[in-house]
C-alpha cells in the first residue's frame, strides 16, 4: 500500500491511457513525475499542477535517457515510489512477414524499455522497502491472434516479468501488478501507435490481413474509457493487497475466461499422453 505522499513516475503520458492516468494521480493530490516523448506534449498539464508535477522527456530505448530521468525527478522529488510503464505501441505483421529491424525496435520500447526502467527504480525502492511497479501489459499478453503476433511476445514477456519480480521484491515490501487493458478509446489503433510491417504477403489474405484491416477499421470505436482505466489502476495501486495480474476492461475479461476454458478442455484432452511420460519407480 503507498500513501498520498508517494511519487509517481510515468511513462508515455503524451496521450492515452498514460495521459489519463497522470491527470488522475495529480488530481488525486499525488505528485507525479510526467514523461514523454516530447515535454511539449504534456506541458498543459504540467501548467496545472506546477507544485507537483515535473514534466521529464524520456526513449524509453535509450538506457541514458532512463538513467537521467531517474536521476532528476529523484533530485525533484526525492524519491520514485511508484513506476508506471506505459510507454509503448504495437504492430501488425505474420511471424513471417515481420521485419527484422522494426521488430527489434518492438522489443526495445515495449519489452526493454520497462525492464531497464525497473532496474533503475529497484535499488531505491529496496532502500526504502516500499514502492510499487505498474507494468501496462494486454489483453494480448495472455492470449492471441493471428496478426499482433510481435505485439504478443513483447505482451507476454512483460506479464513473465512482472509475475517473477513480484515473487522475488515481495519480501521487500515492493508490489508488482500487471495491468492488462482490453480495448480503449485511445489512439492505440491508429497510424501513429500500431505500425505494420511493409510486407504482406497474399497466403495470409484471409487471416492476417483481415485482422490487420479490422484492428484499424476499430480506431476509435473500442468500449473502454481510459479515465476509467486510469482509475482502476490507482485504486488497484492504493489496495491493501494489490493484484499482480489486473484485468481492465470487460471485454479482456470475456476474452480471457474464453481462452481459459479452451486451455482447460485441450490439457485435459490429452491428460492421458501427458501423464504417460512420468517415470514410474519400479518399487
Amino acid at each position: 500500500m503507498i500513501d498520498k505522499n508517494a511519487v509517481w513516475l510515468i511513462t508515455g503520458c503524451s496521450r492515452g491511457l498514460g495521459r489519463a492516468l497522470a491527470e488522475t494521480v495529480l488530481q488525486d493530490g499525488y505528485r507525479a513525475v510526467i514523461t514523454a516523448r516530447r515535454k511539449a506534449d504534456v506541458a498543459d498539464i504540467v501548467d496545472r499542477y506546477a507544485d507537483t508535477a515535473l514534466a521529464l522527456e524520456l526513449d524509453v530505448t535509450q538506457k541514458n535517457h532512463i538513467d537521467a530521468t531517474i536521476a532528476m525527478a529523484t533530485s525533484h522529488f526525492g524519491s520514485v515510489d511508484v513506476l508506471v510503464n506505459n510507454a509503448g505501441y504495437g504492430y501488425l505483421a505474420a511471424i513471417e512477414e515481420g521485419d527484422d529491424e522494426d521488430v527489434r525496435t518492438l522489443f526495445e520500447t515495449d519489452l526493454f524499455g520497462p525492464l531497464n526502467l525497473i532496474k533503475a527504480v529497484l535499488p531505491g525502492m529496496r532502500a526504502r522497502r516500499k514502492g510499487h511497479i505498474v507494468n501496462i501489459t494486454s489483453i494480448g499478453g495472455l492470449l492471441t491472434y493471428p496478426a499482433v503476433g510481435y505485439y504478443h511476445m513483447v505482451k507476454f514477456g512483460l506479464e513473465a516479468l512482472s509475475d517473477t519480480l513480484a515473487k522475488e521484491v515481495a519480501s521487500f515490501q515492493i508490489g508488482v501488478t500487471a495491468v492488462a487493458p482490453g480495448a480503449f478509446r485511445t489512439d492505440f489503433r491508429g497510424p501513429d501507435s500500431m505500425k505494420q510491417s511493409a510486407t504482406i504477403i497474399d497466403d495470409y489474405a484471409e487471416t492476417v490481413r483481415k485482422v490487420r484491416a479490422g484492428t484499424v477499421a476499430g480506431h476509435r470505436k473500442q468500449i473502454g474509457d481510459p479515465v476509467l482505466g486510469a482509475r482502476a489502476i490507482v485504486e488497484a495501486v492504493e489496495a491493501a493487497s494489490p493484484p499482480v495480474h489486473l484485468l481492465i476492461g470487460g471485454d479482456a475479461l470475456d476474452q480471457f475466461r474464453a481462452r481459459l476454458d479452451g486451455y482447460r478442455r485441450e490439457t485435459d484432452a490429452w491428460e492421458n499422453v501427458t501423464r504417460s511420460t512420468d517415470l514410474h519407480d519400479p518399487s
